[in-house]
């Protein structure tokens, strides 16, 4: 696929607005030929951002990690955003204020010279777009998803939003093969993650989650999940879990910003327990709808 050939979605690229199909960056980006960056994936409901600060904050935490100093302030980049919101659902035809959209953010260390070490002094490449967000359909919010397991074959600083994402494409694709939706992934028979999700198990009406390390994206859902259950009344637990707790889960839910929150239902070709989407899991997605419609 040629440029030409890509949708006319809006974008942002170092202080201009154009089209994706128009915008432009060297072959010597360090994005390009490193993968030497950062990303961020903020969701859109309403034609506001939601969660934006958090997400935001992750943005700082990943460009620290990789010695970038953060380019712009954060309400630089929430003019950013809501300006591309707004031209997406122009170029669109759409209420901005009905279309579920997806604001992608990256930043790479910038154009250099060929070489390993990180260069310094040279300003960072910015881009960002925003495109229209699909989200489960009702069946399988209602029958719940497949999913296969994997070992965890990525590298050690997963808590880093990278755009070097080979390893999560390995990931998915092991899933994609076998026509299910995620690969829950394991180190050393522990639950880390999915290729593009957090991975909850509920037992006895406990949600539990693994501990934000290194070895894991902390999603922004993390936090949200925690508010929920506190709102809720429902016990709430990061630790260590078993490959064999998450086989003999009550509940097995994936979380991410495209996939809100949503319940596995079939792992490796058996059920998770009774095979149907639990309680738990209803009432934290209709907080979780609530939380979006909140000011």
């Amino acid at each position: 696929m040629n440029s030409h050939n890509l949708p006319d979605l809006p974008c942002y690229l170092n202080g201009e607005y154009s089209s994706i199909r128009d915008a432009k960056i060297s072959v010597m980006d360090r994005g390009f030929i490193f993968g030497d960056g950062v990303y961020e994936v903020i969701p859109v409901y309403g034609g506001k951002p939601f969660r934006m600060e958090q997400h935001l904050n992750r943005l700082g935490r990943s460009l620290k990690e990789l010695r970038i100093d953060n380019p712009l302030t954060s309400a630089q980049w929430a003019d950013i955003a809501h300006q591309l919101v707004s031209k997406y659902a122009q170029n669109v035809g759409d209420n901005p204020n009905e279309l579920a959209q997806l604001v992608y953010i990256q930043v790479t260390r910038g154009v250099a010279v060929r070489d390993h070490v990180m260069t310094q002094g040279v300003p960072p490449t910015i881009f960002v777009m925003s495109n229209a967000m699909k989200l489960p359909s009702v069946e399988q919010r209602a029958q719940g998803v497949t999913c296969v397991s994997a070992n965890d074959f990525r590298w050690e600083k997963a808590h880093i939003k990278s755009v070097s994402l080979l390893g999560a494409v390995f990931a998915r694709q092991i899933s994609a093969d076998v026509g299910a939706l995620e690969t829950v992934m394991f180190r050393n028979d522990y639950l880390s993650e999915a290729a593009a999700s957090n991975v909850w198990i509920v037992k006895g009406g406990k949600l539990i989650g693994v501990p934000k390390d290194n070895l894991v994206l902390e999603g922004i859902r993390f936090g949200l999940m925690e508010e929920l259950c506190q709102s809720l009344d429902i016990p709430f637990e990061l630790r260590r879990v078993t490959r064999e707790e998450v086989l003999s889960a009550d509940e097995l839910l994936l979380s991410s910003a495209t996939k809100e929150i949503l319940p596995v239902t079939r792992l490796d070709g058996k059920s998770i327990a009774d095979g149907k989407p639990g309680p738990v899991y209803a009432r934290l997605y209709a907080g979780y709808q609530q939380a979006k419609a909140a000011p």
